[in-house]
């Protein structure tokens, strides 16, 4: 789970970052700002509180297990795929 400024999860310039990162291929969801921080509640906002002006991106979870668990299928939609050519 990530916070970022980037408008899209399709954006070339977030696609970039994650590549950088050794993260090429993923599914992803767009999940609105308010109910991450209504189901993280007081780390959201240390995370949150921990953004610098240059920074765009931000890992809210990186337990991939535990923020499923935090979303059901219904809330998230649409799934985004993504795999480097």
């Amino acid at each position: 789970m990530i916070l970022t400024s980037y408008a899209s999860l399709e954006d070339p310039a977030l696609l970039k970052r994650l590549d950088g990162k050794g993260i090429s291929k993923f599914l992803a969801f767009d999940v609105p700002i308010e109910m991450a921080e209504a189901r993280y509640g007081g780390h959201f906002q240390n995370v949150l509180h921990n953004l610098h002006e240059s920074d765009d991106l931000r890992v809210l979870d990186y337990n991939g297990q535990r923020a499923m668990q935090l979303f059901s299928f219904k809330e998230l939609g649409e799934p985004v795929y993504h795999e480097a050519a």
